[in-house]
């Protein structure tokens, strides 16, 4: 979905002459149907949510290679790649972006109706639907927000990169599991927090990124973070144990 949003606002761009609002607007506003539309199908047919994000997974980047013919599209305005190099004073526009992000969804998932619900549902679907709750509205929002999500940083991405990617973020699975575990979400359900997920994000883009400063080989990196993983995942549910 990252790899589709920012081609198809290259591709509004650079092949439509399309302004940069309309290049940032539409591929989002495309790419949260999608989401949508998986939220649907894993509510509605009861579909396993695995299989329905791998096969739109593949779907969209199969929809990203079709529209691109697998080249990068490039030559973006520079208003538009303002979006993504930017600056804010000292700041740079996808770090305040970002953090704006962060901040609602912390918010939204700690004071509001809708994150009581969300928790609720990752923890025991089965009890909230019994009380009386539309789980399938709040599964459909849940999967619209990701994809939103999704969009958003595949279209700043493709503003830093001053061009769409058709490849944009192969092997970010494993980062953004790494990140999810190692801020204390819990992969059966119920707990965890955008803050942690935050902190987790910046550990593993610094883990990263000192990888890549000491010549360490991918395949090693790759290595690494299947183990902080499984590692992260053993501690998680020893913790559980312990509560229980």
């Amino acid at each position: 979905l990252l790899a589709l949003a920012g081609c198809l606002a290259a591709g509004l761009g650079v092949r439509h002459g399309a302004s940069p609002f309309v290049m940032t607007i539409v591929p989002i506003l495309v790419v949260t149907c999608l989401g949508v539309l998986v939220g649907f199908i894993i509510s509605k047919f009861k579909v396993p949510p695995f299989v329905a994000t791998l096969g739109m997974m593949s779907a969209a980047r199969g929809l990203t290679l079709i529209y691109t013919d697998a080249y990068p599209i490039s030559g973006l305005s520079r208003v538009f790649r303002n979006l993504g190099s930017g600056m804010v004073g000292p700041v740079p526009v996808p770090i305040i972006i970002y953090l704006i992000v962060v901040a609602i969804g912390a918010i939204v998932l700690s004071q509001t109706k809708f994150g009581r619900y969300v928790y609720a549902i990752g923890g025991n679907e089965e009890a909230v639907r019994l009380s009386g709750i539309n789980t399938s509205r709040y599964k459909v929002a849940i999967y619209g927000i990701s994809a939103f999500t999704a969009a958003l940083s595949g279209v700043i991405l493709a503003a830093r990169l001053n061009s769409g990617q058709p490849t944009a973020g192969q092997g970010y699975e494993l980062d953004v599991v790494a990140a999810v575990v190692i801020g204390g979400t819990s992969l059966q359900g119920g707990r965890g927090s955008v803050l942690g997920t935050f902190i987790g994000a910046l550990l593993i883009g610094v883990l990263t990124n000192g990888f890549n400063l000491m010549n360490i080989s991918p395949f090693y990196q790759q290595v690494v973070k299947g183990a902080i993983i499984v590692a992260a995942v053993i501690m998680e549910q020893m913790r559980s144990k312990q509560k229980d």
